[in-house]
């Protein structure tokens, strides 16, 4: 894997990097207080995994979730970065029935107490697109997970996913998710073929507390895009929701919704880009909270003009700032993640063009419209949909990164960590 690294500053050009190699560092300037180090991180999932996801934990280490085939089915594995290394992986489900797809992928999360959960999707009926949600919760860091429970209850053969999960007051986790229960199909397609019988897609939330009971069910919008992710974020004042929405008029713009002490608000547009596509771009937001400070990264291509957008709120998700449009053009490709640390912005994205696929870092101070720092973070073999979304994280002074590539028909997990 050859990885390359790039820094531009806003007010000067400074040197690039190339990676010479595992573990060669490449360093950056990106202004005198700013320097990257960016270099490979090694993943403890084997050859064939893909959909990963990443958790910060409150004692500093990093989670690391993926699906890999196990058998004549599946298996959701987990392990954790702590003190420079990796914990034995452990499995927290297998199943010979799941729904496994590039862009719907299993989540990890830490509930206040401690409990791991995490859910991944299982086929209901026949139809492709059939399939609900299941979750299962661990009291012993993995150790042992209980019996799963299906998230929707609705019983219908329809699509239930993009799932967002996050951690509640009382020990439990709330779950956000895309239902189709009032589409009336057992599928949908994207936009170069959408089907969708019948209703919308709705957006639903709920929460289960550490029994796994659960409480307060809600349909916070009555019609959504049919398969853009949501993502979810804690700030002071509630979790923070973001999601791609749906129009009469077809435009499919990014939302937010906040959970308060009254209940859930009313859908409220990040940007309004009007961008009117007949079919789901399968492409949704990407979402980060410090406090009451949140930041929300998405794709749009309104206009026939393909780039990536990141918007800031400094009141919990209550108003934010006109965009900066951090990439535009053809190749841009979207699959966006964002973090923040206590001074910055952070934007992941994917871009595709004649000489294949490359996933791209930058930065962004609090009050520039310009980055402070960009970055090729990798060049990939693989492309189209068998990448994936990659995952950005940020933790402890550092960013971790981890992707799926695909080489000789065969995904398989990378990483890089950037210290800041």
């Amino acid at each position: 894997m050859r990885i390359l690294a790039i820094s531009v500053c806003a007010l000067c050009l400074v040197a690039c990097g190339r990676n010479g190699g595992p573990g060669a560092d490449a360093h950056v300037s990106a202004v005198p207080s700013m320097q990257l180090q960016h270099s490979d991180w090694s993943l403890p999932s084997p050859l064939g995994a893909a959909q990963p996801d990443l958790v910060a934990s409150p004692d500093g280490s990093v989670l690391l979730s993926w699906v890999e085939a196990d058998g004549s089915g599946d298996a959701m594995k987990f392990s954790r970065w702590q003190d420079g290394s990796w914990s034995e992986p452990q499995a927290i489900a297998r199943g010979d029935n799941w729904f496994v797809n590039w862009a719907d992928t299993p989540h990890i999360a830490i509930a206040s107490d401690g409990a791991l959960w995490a859910h991944w999707l299982e086929k209901s009926a026949a139809a492709t697109y059939a399939y609900d949600v299941v979750m299962a919760r661990s009291a012993d860091d993995g150790a042992h997970w209980s019996q799963p429970i299906r998230v929707n209850d609705d019983g219908t053969p329809t699509e239930h996913g993009f799932v967002s999960l996050w951690p509640t007051s009382e020990g439990g986790i709330g779950v956000a998710w895309l239902d189709g229960r009032e589409t009336g199909a057992g599928g949908h397609e994207d936009h170069k073929g959408h089907e969708n019988h019948g209703g919308a897609m709705s957006l639903r939330a709920a929460r289960f507390d550490a029994q796994m009971q659960r409480r307060d069910e809600h349909r916070i919008d009555a019609s959504t895009c049919d398969c853009c992710q949501s993502t979810a974020a804690l700030t002071d004042v509630g979790a923070l929701l973001a999601y791609r929405d749906r129009s009469e008029d077809e435009i499919r713009d990014i939302s937010v919704v906040r959970l308060g002490t009254d209940g859930w608000s009313a859908p409220r547009p990040v940007h309004a880009d009007n961008w009117k596509i007949e079919g789901c771009p399968v492409n949704g937001p990407a979402l980060a909270a410090r406090g009451m400070n949140a930041a929300v990264a998405w794709f749009t291509a309104a206009d026939n003009s393909p780039r990536v957008g990141l918007a800031r709120s400094m009141d919990a998700g209550t108003t934010f700032s006109a965009p900066v449009w951090v990439d535009q053009g053809e190749a841009v490709q979207g699959r966006v993640d964002v973090a923040l640390d206590s001074e910055r912005t952070w934007v992941l994205w994917t871009r595709e063009d004649a000489n294949g696929q490359s996933l791209h870092l930058a930065a962004y101070g609090a009050d520039r419209s310009q980055p402070l720092a960009r970055m090729e973070v990798a060049r990939l073999h693989g492309h189209g949909r068998a990448t994936g979304f990659a995952r950005l994280l940020a933790s402890n002074g550092e960013l971790f990164v981890v992707w799926t590539d695909v080489i000789d028909k065969k995904p398989r997990l990378f990483g890089a960590r950037i210290k800041l």
